[in-house]
């Protein structure tokens, strides 16, 4: 519904609005504020727009009453309505969005969009209704003329309802199909279109139940216990105790009482019945904070804790890399950071890189810092993410928790921002806006002078090079707490298993031997092997081919649960063919392995143990990765089996043994950060063992033993692998010795691919002129070369400065000659985290 406002009487002052729109536009558009608006207009607030044919939701970014003389005024559109009576968008995060916009090259729009829960981006709703033309047109068709014209059977569709949305229309027509359609109706005075604007969630309410408001305890006290019942005074008793009035349905279960009764108190007036907001809590499952006992710190952590808290107090802008191995307590370094700054009335915003996290570490917030803790992530319904981000607008969140989209939660006074595992890939969002959770949780705090914490056991070089470079202050934790080791890790080579055996094998007789040991003892083992499904690949005997996706450039993996081939892309999925699709040959034959072949064979060599696999597969289900997970901390689950998931950020005391199956796939990948990856990976892993009293061991299954990221990973020496591999980094001239621009141009026409991406190069080298500090690489075909039934070309720019590589990627940009949807092709990716 629009908010339409007027202003007061007087002489008419001009007025303008600045609006980004969610929409691939690199640019703001000026609209004029009518008069009866201007009151209600302010920055943060959404609008509804006139924008080419049709309205538009956007986002009030500037308000002013002068314009650039030379924009003619009558060029300039009036705004249709505001939509908030109050910004949703509050300044930290409006002036966060335009640096993500501007550094990522992305639109502003697109970012602010992003910055709101799915559940409060207004959009236009268009409706669909048949005029009385319209019924007289169809009533002088016969049946057979409306099914041979797709306009009629649309008409014949609108009529059917009173009003229709178009979104309706959407499945059975392509949309530039309907769109013909419908303005051909509309121009024939068939059809009415309407629009308006909808939300899709809306706060949830539900009746509850309070004492009157002109009734008060005392007057309890004065009624006349004859007028009432026992029930109607057990209900009145109940109410006068009450902190907050409760639900009817609440109160009705807790009482056992009737509507009746309450309807006959309501009647007497001593009670009322009103509408409540109800929150949807994702935290409810967590049970009440307990007290949770001191834990003496080690002289690590109270040196660290006493360097950040000093930071906090100063209300000073610091960034932190606190480097910690595995088990050494950094959690709790968190924790009191952020009891540090609750206790100068600030808040706090702790960053994860998985949801898969949030469980463990909601349950630790909400022990320490009760109902004051919300949560964001992707997995909440949009109900749930609404409500959150609500509390925290309105200030009743003190401390929030969530993936890298919780960097935009409206927290106001912030004085802490933690960034979990702050190497993890998984802070770099893949579409439009591609931000990175981490570097955007840097400049937040900058502008907010607020204290950053870069958690890691395994820091990305870039960040390590930072702190080296003195640009973070350095915090090391060495140690694991009560001085227990870190695990023992041994490299297994399986080419002498192969020599062996004769053949390849899933699993090496020390891993096994291994697992049988663990078990006698009542422990418990991790087995990680980073690749779902049953089979890497499905190939012919015959004629060699493997079956590959239908629009990517890749083979479909085997899953045998859902006895499917499954593109872990697109998710394009096929039957288990019984011959080859090529040469119709019968000899099918699965190649490599994945987790669910794992769990079979450990099942099949352990059968008196429990084992349960932890992977995308499993967790698809509400609540299906915390069950997991809780069952193996609980000891119900011996054998824990899963891809990368499982490395990192949990603690199983009782975990002694971890298995690697594998990890020369990660290494072969076509990207300079492979070997780091590779590196994080199983330094991570090698962390779940020896967590408890007893020590831990740790067996990496190689096919090359003698690759220096596994030789350092085995010794989980962080600085000799970092001295090897920035050496290789400098010699490349890759990060952090250079900034990377990514492009990637994606078009189902192969040709038209190549045609945009050879004039996008030659525009750029243009730019770049002679400049020797810029490196322009490519076309060339991506290392995924095609994906969803696009094709994709490559190009790479390589500059000393990020300021450089942007002037000439603008300037590139706007040479080009192309219509928006050839240009909606071009895909940029600043500090692109891989480059497949």
């Amino acid at each position: 519904m629009f908010l339409l406002f007027f202003g007061l009487c007087g002489k008419i002052r001009r007025m303008y609005v600045e609006v980004a729109l969610p929409l691939y536009i690199f640019q703001t558009f000026l609209y004029l504020v009518p008069e009866e608006m201007s009151a209600s207009v302010q920055v943060g607030c959404r609008c509804l727009v006139p924008f080419g044919k049709r309205s538009h939701v956007g986002y009030i970014v500037c308000v002013q009453e002068d314009v650039d003389p030379e924009i003619p005024l009558e060029s300039i559109k009036e705004l249709l309505a505001v939509i908030d009576e109050e910004p949703v968008i509050i300044p930290e995060i409006l002036e966060l969005t335009r640096w993500i916009a501007d550094y990522y090259y992305a639109p502003w729009g697109e970012v602010i969009r992003s910055a709101l829960p799915a559940g409060m981006n207004a959009a236009m709703e268009v409706t669909i209704s048949v005029t009385e033309a319209g019924r007289t047109q169809l009533n002088s068709l016969d049946a057979s003329r409306i099914e041979r014209s797709s306009k009629w059977k649309a008409l014949q569709q609108i009529a059917s309802t009173k009003s229709l949305d178009l979104k309706v229309l959407e499945k059975n027509y392509t949309k530039a199909r309907l769109v013909a359609i419908t303005r051909e109706l509309e121009k024939q005075g068939l059809i009415e279109v309407e629009q308006e604007i909808g939300q899709k969630v809306r706060t949830k309410k539900q009746l509850a139940v309070r004492l009157a408001t002109n009734y008060t305890i005392e007057d309890f006290f004065k009624i006349d216990n004859e007028e009432l019942t026992p029930t109607q005074k057990r209900v009145l008793d109940y109410l006068s105790i009450s902190v907050k009035p409760p639900f009817l349905s609440e109160l009705m279960d807790t009482l056992s009482v009737s509507i009746s009764a309450i309807k006959s108190l309501e009647k007497k007036g001593l009670v009322e019945v009103f509408s409540q907001t109800m929150r949807r809590n994702p935290l409810a499952h967590i049970q009440q904070p307990m007290l949770i006992p001191d834990l003496i710190l080690t002289d690590s952590q109270a040196q660290a804790l006493e360097q950040i808290a000093t930071a906090i107090f100063a209300e000073e802008y610091s960034t932190f890399l606190l480097h910690g191995v595995t088990g050494s307590g950094k959690t709790e370094i968190y924790l009191r950071a952020m009891k540090a700054a609750l206790e100068i009335d600030k808040t706090a915003l702790m960053l994860v890189p998985e949801i898969a996290l949030t469980p463990m570490f909601s349950r630790r917030l909400c022990e320490h810092f009760g109902d004051s803790v919300a949560i964001l992530h992707s997995s909440l319904s949009e109900g749930e993410r609404l409500d959150e981000w609500q509390r925290i607008y309105r200030g009743e969140a003190k401390v929030v928790i969530g993936t890298r989209s919780a960097i935009f939660a409206p927290i106001r006074n912030l004085g802490l921002i933690v960034v979990d595992e702050e190497h993890e890939t998984s802070y770099k969002q893949e579409e439009v806006p591609r931000y990175n959770g981490r570097d955007s949780a840097i400049m937040r705090a900058l502008k907010a002078e607020a204290v950053v914490i870069l958690g890691s056991a395994t820091p990305s070089l870039e960040t390590y090079h930072n702190a080296f470079l003195k640009k973070y202050t350095y915090i090391s934790l060495p140690e694991r707490v009560a001085k227990r080791p870190l695990a023992k890790v041994e490299i297994v080579d399986m080419r002498e298993v192969f020599q062996r055996h004769g053949k390849m094998q899933l699993f090496a007789d020390e891993v096994i031997e291994a697992i049988k040991d663990v078990q006698a003892k009542g422990e418990q083992a991790i087995v990680m092997l980073n690749r779902r499904g049953f089979s890497a690949f499905v190939l012919c005997r015959s004629c060699g081919q493997s079956i590959r996706c239908r629009d990517c450039a890749v083979t479909l993996t085997y899953h045998k649960e859902a006895s499917r081939l499954i593109c872990h892309y697109c998710n394009y999925q096929i039957g288990v063919p019984q011959a080859c699709p090529n040469c119709k040959g019968l000899y099918i034959y699965y190649v490599g392995e994945g987790t669910e072949q794992l769990e079979m064979r450990v099942k099949e060599i352990f059968p008196e143990s429990k084992v349960a696999r932890l992977d995308r597969d499993t967790t698809r289900r509400k609540g299906s990765f915390e069950k997991i997970i809780n069952e193996f901390a609980d000891g119900v689950i011996d054998i824990l089996i899963g891809t990368q998931m499982i490395a990192k950020g949990h603690d199983f005391p009782n975990v002694t043994l971890v298995g690697v199956i594998s990890v020369d796939a990660g290494l072969s990948m076509p990207d300079f950060r492979a070997a780091e990856r590779t590196f994080q990976l199983l330094t991570q892993v090698a962390g779940r063992a020896g967590r408890g009293t007893s020590p831990g061991r740790v067996l990496i299954q190689t096919y090359h033993p003698d690759h220096y990221s596994l030789v350092h990973a085995r010794q989980q020496n962080y600085q000799a692998f970092y001295q090897q591999e920035i050496n290789f980094r400098r010699s490349l001239y890759y990060p952090p010795f250079s900034v990377l621009v990514n492009i990637i141009i994606k078009h189902k026409d192969l040709s038209q691919a190549q045609a945009l991406a050879g004039e996008l190069a030659r525009q750029l080298r243009n730019a770049a002129q002679d400049d020797r500090t810029i490196r322009i690489l490519g076309p060339a075909a991506a290392p995924l070369s095609r994906l969803r039934a696009e094709h994709r070309l490559q190009i790479l720019i390589k500059a000393r400065a990020r300021a450089r590589a942007r002037e000439i990627l603008d300037l590139a940009m706007s040479s080009l000659n192309y219509n928006q949807q050839d240009m909606n092709a071009i895909n940029v990716e600043v500090d692109p985290i891989d480059l497949m």
